[in-house]
């Protein structure tokens, strides 16, 4: 028995020796693994390079649309319709005149109302509605790429009032129609420029630009050319009341480094 307990004294300080070394083995190797994690972690989500290109391009619209209302007023629906339907025949050969084309004019359905006239007696009273008679209107929409033509129409639209026709002209609103294909050139482009600015930063930080990371696309801006920044809007802006208008886009590109 005494032997086996000098044998077992012997024995323990090796056995915790060797859990020692074995603890600070591991120790090692899991610090070892965490911290070079953290070296590639750093190297692919470190931030690396961001910039923002833009890109933009003035352009004219080559759609025009122009809508005018005209009203007649009468003591009964019939009278009422049979002033309407001469005013649009009125303004229907003022088109055609003016070398609009008939497919590109739309006549939207006849709207009507009944006018009353208010009553007040003596005393300033209110004392009823007197019914007066019923108004029709209409809208006629012209929709055309002659966009020189359709302007002289709505500036020269006197004319029509001058023959009797009681007509309201509102402004024009001017269209792109292959703006899809504008934007995509948009995009590249400020891709580009986002990219030529990674690679400058590169160049005088002395890193080498490794993989995109992410990449964001901001808002159109369509706006009439030379108009004010404060024409912008978060949401983007469609601009349809100029003639000549100027496209803009931002491409936001993260790069890693090496």
């Amino acid at each position: 028995m005494d032997n086996e307990n000098r044998a077992v004294s012997i024995l323990k300080p090796i056995i915790t020796l060797i859990c020692v070394i074995i603890a600070a083995a591991a120790a090692v190797a899991c610090t070892y693994i965490f911290t070079g994690g953290l070296v590639e972690y750093k190297k692919d989500n470190g931030g690396g390079l961001s910039a923002t290109g833009s890109a933009s391009v003035d352009f004219e619209a080559d759609l025009i649309v122009w809508r005018g209302t005209y009203s007649a007023f009468a003591e009964n629906t019939t009278e009422a319709y049979s002033r309407l339907n001469r005013d649009a025949r009125k303004i229907k050969n003022y088109l055609a005149e003016k070398g609009i084309a008939e497919s590109d004019v739309v006549f939207s359905a006849i709207e009507i109302s009944k006018r009353y006239s208010s009553n007040y007696n003596d005393a300033g009273n209110y004392v009823g509605d007197t019914f007066n008679g019923y108004e029709l209107y209409q809208t006629v929409t012209v929709s055309s790429e002659d966009v020189d033509g359709v302007e002289e129409v709505s500036r020269g639209i006197t004319e029509l009032i001058e023959d009797g026709v009681e007509f309201t002209s509102n402004s024009p609103e001017y269209y792109y129609k292959d703006l899809d294909s504008l934007k995509l050139e948009l995009v590249e482009a400020a891709t580009e420029n986002a990219k030529q600015r990674i690679d400058l930063m590169a160049k005088g930080s002395g890193c080498t630009v490794g993989k995109l990371v992410s990449s964001n696309l901001g808002v159109f801006q369509i706006t009439a050319k030379n108009s004010a920044d404060d024409e912008y809007s978060s949401g983007g802006t469609y601009n349809t009341s100029s003639r000549h208008k100027t496209a803009t886009i931002t491409v936001k590109l993260n790069y890693t480094v090496e």
